[in-house]
């Protein structure tokens, strides 16, 4: 039932999948284990940016396409709920209208993209994908009116999904059932099935053609794929997938600005955890996402509690001082891609892949 439910593409490694239940059951029970604002944001961000990430890393890592254009779908994603739900109020037609024009913007915008630029060579078309996203941009900056320009647009949710709606009087093994922690595990719910729902894609004949695509297009083309067609429906795929990240994030938020999605600082995030996790693995997008969103969240606190411990040693608190935290986040890529270099998912998996001729020749 699970090896179908993962599309028969498992984890291929018990310490792969000891991690994973690992970091899945820690963000199931977040709430409960780790009380308090900070932690509960930290996790909700590690959820929005695994479906992200795993839906750039289907055109990356599986399809070997090179888009920038991601962030502008996941800005689109969270404008499209933000505008709906500022214009409409807050009810849950609201909530589907902003998700329905925000999918229904991003299918013809990559559509459009992927028809007109997909014929060109990788980086052309990564050139291309770049100018469209700082022209979407500058375009959500300026169009104050609509998008609320540089300051984005606050708006409220449902009653459901608020706050401030408390559904018991008392805690719950120390975390208040209101609707904040409804909010928090409808996002749980919504980043599982996306990233199964790709999980099938990339497994299905169709996913094969991709991979096949991506080794050598040529070769596809040569044996009656359509490459033009194929990279086209999963740039098309990918974009609606970051519509959605975008909208979850937008509902947990309730916020949405230029500098909330639609950064290229984003875009570096996105990179850097594909790189971490490994290309070509949707699990990569969820190991990538704790690894690099915790060590965000909570490096410079660890540097300050090593900075207090080791603080009558001149040299060595200068070094571990928490101004230099994004110094030894820095430090701490470079050696990870140094020492996984088909990321941390490649990396296990290749060792499973060692052991088993091993067992076979004892």
């Amino acid at each position: 039932m699970l090896d179908r439910l993962l599309s028969h593409d498992g984890p291929r490694n018990r310490w792969l999948a000891l991690l994973l239940v690992l970091m899945v059951a820690g963000l199931a029970l977040t709430p409960f284990v780790f009380p308090g604002t900070k932690a509960l944001n930290v996790a909700a961000k590690i959820l929005v940016f695994v479906v992200l990430v795993a839906s750039f890393d289907l055109l990356l890592g599986y399809t070997g396409i090179v888009s920038f254009a991601q962030t502008m779908f996941f800005g689109i994603g969270a404008y499209g709920i933000s505008i709906a739900s500022t214009r409409l109020g807050a009810s849950w037609g609201s909530l589907a209208l902003g998700l329905a024009a925000a999918l229904a913007v991003s299918l013809v915008l990559s559509l459009v993209v992927g028809l007109f630029s997909l014929r060109v060579r990788a980086i052309f078309f990564a050139m291309i994908t770049l100018a469209v996203a700082s022209a979407f941009l500058g375009l959500a900056s300026q169009l104050s009116d609509l998008t609320g320009g540089e300051d984005g647009l606050n708006f409220k949710v449902p009653d459901a999904l608020s706050p401030g709606t408390a559904y018991l009087d008392q805690p719950f093994l120390g975390a208040s059932v209101d609707g904040r922690l409804l909010t928090y595990y409808l996002l749980l719910i919504a980043s599982a099935v996306l990233v199964l729902a790709m999980l099938r894609i990339v497994n299905s004949p169709f996913g094969r053609v991709l991979q096949a695509i991506r080794e050598n297009d040529f070769r596809a083309e040569a044996i009656g794929y359509r490459v033009v067609v194929y990279r086209t429906i999963a740039s098309v795929l990918s974009a609606l997938f970051a519509t959605l990240a975008g909208a979850l994030l937008a509902i947990w938020l309730r916020y949405n600005g230029p500098d909330t999605t639609l950064s290229f600082e984003i875009m570096l995030d996105v990179l850097l955890i594909v790189v971490i996790g490994g290309m070509g693995t949707l699990y990569g997008a969820i190991v990538g996402s704790v690894l690099f969103v915790l060590a965000q969240s909570y490096l410079q606190d660890l540097m300050k509690l090593a900075a207090g411990a080791v603080s009558g040693v001149p040299l060595l608190s200068q070094i571990v001082s928490p101004d230099r935290w994004l110094l030894w986040l820095g430090i701490g890529f470079v050696l990870s891609v140094y020492y996984f270099p088909t990321g941390v998912v490649g990396r296990l998996r290749a060792q499973g892949r060692a052991r088993k001729p091993e067992r076979s020749a004892s």
